[in-house]
């Protein structure tokens, strides 16, 4: 195991957060709070703690697929639609939070969703592990489309 890359994968993908985060944590106070959610709508805390959790997941997950030969095409074109999924996250939180934009978060989540299913598939027959570790994080983003699409409802 080379430690070094175990970690540059994940603080590559905490840093996604971090950065999604920045956008996220300015509107929470002047706009998020006030618009009408859903009862089903989790707790700031608990959805914080849940990205970290996957951001983690998702790292060990690059990790596993890196380690495999980082030079074969199919390591490659994983890794690639594994970083296109992570620059969606990131655009999700802009355009949803940055933006003050749900009906734009629906679509970049959805582009989102489809990019993640993509690297799922991608992931597995290199590492059926890392496969397995992005099934969380496809399953809050199917979560969080609901939200996102309650949020817009019932703020139209």
């Amino acid at each position: 195991m080379q430690i070094w890359k175990l970690v540059l994968c994940i603080a590559i993908c905490q840093g996604a957060g971090l950065i999604g985060s920045w956008f996220t944590s300015a509107a929470i106070p002047n706009w998020y709070e006030t618009l009408v959610k859903p009862p089903f709508t989790p707790p700031g805390w608990f959805i914080g703690l849940v990205w970290v959790v996957l951001y983690t997941l998702m790292g060990i997950a690059l990790y596993l697929v890196w380690r495999k030969n980082g030079i074969e095409v199919g390591v490659i074109a994983a890794m690639v639609f594994f970083f296109v999924q992570l620059a969606l996250n990131i655009l999700w939180s802009i355009v949803f939070f940055g933006f003050r934009y749900p009906l734009g978060g629906i679509y970049t989540i959805v582009v989102l969703w489809i990019f993640i299913v993509i690297t799922i598939i991608k992931f597995f027959p290199i590492d059926r592990v890392a496969g397995y570790l992005l099934v969380p994080y496809l399953i809050w983003v199917s979560f969080a489309s609901v939200l996102n699409a309650y949020i817009v409802r019932l703020n139209t």
